[in-house]
């Protein structure tokens, strides 16, 4: 039998190999590889530049510049570094390691046994010459998660979890013996138990049956699991809550600010049950206002370090579903001993200011209290008092309304940037399924609360911060004494980010100045009143919210950019928050003269509270997601005008006019024209006829499907062409 001619080394390559081996470090060109093996003949140099790049081809070299090839390391050589995978939907990945400009791209046979969020071991196999980092995972140092919602597919002789997570796009193997009463089509969470080496999946065993997949306790349920938030309190939680000692007591009262008798009231959605914050008014003899800012004093009863504290500090923050609120704290904490239900007393942790009637602040006092509201008022009866100028406390309620809208002129002067977002809402029938969708309106009622609760949160952190900066150093020659706190931090956009953005709206008419902050945050706001009722609304909108960073938690102060305030906090919501309740105590500590707390460990709690805060909004959007597309089953067929809210490599993600439910037109379905993204535009392409589709163009879809257990809508674009 012949042997296969390509099965012989190429002795050329060898020896072209062979020069780059003596020279490991060195990057050369075909010249001076011809002149590491003495080749003379110009049409032998052209052969020596072809068969670089055939050993590219077989990664065993890599151009770093243009016509320059370096040795391909071997593996066993590489530098290792650290970071965490980001998987994607096709089954490749990205490794995220801190100190790199770029993330590594990882192809999905490079990805060894790593999944998405895994912290793992990487090092980088070559750099291509758009400057795109190449890699493979080597080990996985700890896994993310190791517990998968999904749906269970059985058959006679073994099961599979198919997992619900996109990213997580490999099934997990399971035997028929660690099914544990699963049925096949129900959706369960499996718990991922080894995975062979000689396996193409994980082997897991189901620990949990979640129920049918579609109904509204399984989904719920399941995404909040997919997530790793809790469905329920653990054991003895309740019962150490219960237990509480809640009754306001005399000698209680005696170490706090007795505000009882200061007219007093809480602004509430209309289906609240757990009352964070308060305000109270009173008139001053010099003819300036008296104005308090009161919230629930949680740290009162959540004694740090106890069982109660610890599982606080665990879920970090409540959740808000659809349907439902899974609360950081028991209820009878959030909605009776610490909610400042009306005519009774309850301890509290304020911030008072004297202010003028040009909301100049006069004077200023943080500390516990006792306070009593006098009334309860959902957003609406406030609105109404406002709007009508009649109604229960409307001097009190008239005057903070006036205050307030000033306070919010002036931030808007000063650089807080004012994004138009818009919150969507399900009304709910008896049974809890999907009646209708509506848009939540920030009314004037509204707009005061948040106004007061922006002042106190960042009068709090200035107390601290702008005091720690001039107090660091109190005699010479003394030690530099900061004080640790936790700030809510939005730092500044990316400028490439931000630059982007600016070359973008040039095609609209608009420009924004990206010379200073401020001349950043005005223009910006400029841009969002000059965009108002426009087609490009949407985009615009869109596209700047997307430039601008994340607001996280942080010891680290450098300002929220945001609100354009130096020192910002989170003090006001408690009974939800967890750094709320670190606030309160660092606030206290302070106030009593306590040294200065550990910053690292404090860091390390804005972390945790940032993580967390950023799983309950991806489960809040899951949930919403669902709704949308059970409210649409029904609607199949239906024809609906759009705007078109997003655009990516395999579709246009559109937005219903109507009900603000978003699915998506897949490319492949778009039969006039083969469609490209053009990620330049934020748009996708027609390749012959050039017709483009962006983020606000106005569009008319049919709803073909509305798959519940994928959570998707998917349209076909009825548009003429």
């Amino acid at each position: 039998m012949p042997k296969n001619k390509n099965s012989k080394p190429n002795s050329l390559q060898e020896k072209v190999l062979s020069a780059f081996r003596a020279n490991p470090t060195v990057a050369m060109n075909y010249k001076q590889v011809s002149r590491q093996l003495n080749i003379t003949q110009t049409s032998k140099k052209k052969i020596i530049a072809k068969v670089l790049f055939e050993l590219e081809a077989k990664e065993a070299l890599v151009e770093e510049k243009p016509g320059k090839f370096k040795l391909v390391k071997h593996e066993s050589n590489l530098d290792k570094l650290v970071g965490k995978v980001d998987m994607t939907t096709s089954g490749s990945g990205y490794v995220e390691v801190e100190g790199l400009p770029n993330d590594i791209y990882i192809g999905e046979k490079d990805l060894g046994i790593a999944l998405h969020g895994d912290l793992v071991e990487v090092a980088i196999l070559r750099v291509k010459r758009n400057g795109k980092a190449i890699g493979k995972v080597f080990d996985v140092i700890e896994r993310a998660k190791t517990e998968f919602v999904g749906t269970l597919q059985k058959s006679e002789k073994f099961a599979y979890l198919v997992p619900d997570s996109k990213r997580m796009t490999i099934d997990l193997f399971i035997t028929l013996d660690k099914l544990h009463g699963a049925q096949d089509g129900e959706k369960v969470i499996a718990k991922l138990t080894h995975w062979p080496s000689d396996s193409d999946s994980p082997f897991g065993e189901i620990i949990q049956v979640l129920g049918k997949p579609g109904e509204n306790e399984t989904e719920m349920h399941s995404i909040l699991a997919e997530y790793g938030l809790p469905i329920k309190f653990p054991d003895g939680i309740e019962a150490a809550a219960e237990n509480l000692d809640v009754s306001i007591k005399e000698s209680e009262i005696k170490k706090r600010k007795d505000l009882r008798k200061v007219t007093t009231f809480t602004i509430d959605p209309s289906d609240a049950k757990d009352f964070d914050d308060a305000l109270s008014l009173q008139k001053l003899k010099n003819g300036n206002w008296e104005i308090g800012v009161h919230i629930a004093d949680v740290s009162h009863y959540l004694k740090e370090g106890s069982a109660l504290d610890k599982e606080a500090y665990e879920r970090a923050t409540s959740v808000y579903l659809v349907d439902r609120v899974v609360p950081m704290l028991p209820e009878v904490l959030s909605n009776f001993a610490c909610s400042l239900r009306p005519n009774e007393d309850k301890y509290c942790f304020s911030a008072i200011f004297e202010m003028s009637d040009d909301t100049k602040i006069h004077k200023q006092w943080f500390g516990r209290t006792v306070i009593h509201s006098d009334r309860r008022f959902a957003y609406e009866e406030a609105q109404q008092v406002i709007e009508t100028g009649e109604g229960d406390y409307k001097e009190e309620i008239l005057t903070l309304d006036r205050l307030a809208k000033q306070l919010r002129q002036d931030r808007f002067k000063k650089g807080s940037i004012n994004f138009n977002t818009l919150e969507v809402k399900f009304k709910l029938d008896e049974k809890g399924e999907p009646s209708g969708v509506f848009l939540k309106e920030q009314k004037d009622a509204n707009k005061l609360i948040e106004e007061f609760m922006l002042l106190a949160n960042k009068k709090v952190a200035e107390f601290i911060g702008a005091r720690a900066e001039e107090t660091q150093v109190q005699r010479v020659g003394e030690m530099k004494t900061p004080k640790p706190f936790v700030y809510r931090i939005h730092d500044s956009p990316d400028p490439e980010k931000l630059q982007t953005f600016g070359e973008f709206i040039k095609k609209f008419g608009y420009r924004i100045d990206t010379t200073s902050p401020r001349g950043i945050s005005d223009t910006l706001n400029r841009l969002m009143t000059d965009v108002q009722g426009k087609a490009e609304e949407v985009l615009i909108s869109q596209l700047a919210i997307r430039t601008m960073a994340k607001a996280v938690y942080s010891t680290e102060n450098v300002g929220h950019y945001g609100l354009g305030f130096k020192f910002y906090s989170h003090f006001t919501s408690p009974i939800r928050r967890y750094p709320d309740v670190m606030v309160h105590r660092l606030l206290q500590h302070y106030l009593d003269g306590g040294k200065a707390v550990d910053a690292a460990e404090l860091e390390e709690k804005c972390k945790h509270s940032s993580e967390r805060e950023k799983l309950a909004t991806e489960a809040e959007r899951a949930s919403i997601k669902f709704m949308q597309v059970k409210f649409m089953q029904d609607k199949e067929g239906e024809v609906f005008g759009g705007i078109v809210s997003g655009v990516s490599e395999w579709g246009i993600f559109v937005e219903l006019e109507d009900n603000k439910c978003e699915g998506m037109v897949r490319l492949r379905s778009m039969k006039d024209d083969f469609y490209n993204f053009n990620a330049d535009n934020y748009a996708v392409e027609g390749k012959r006829r050039g017709r483009l589709f962006r983020i606000g163009d106005e569009v008319t879809v049919k709803v073909l499907k509305a798959d519940l257990s994928k959570k998707q809508l998917d349209f076909e674009l009825l548009n003429d062409f």
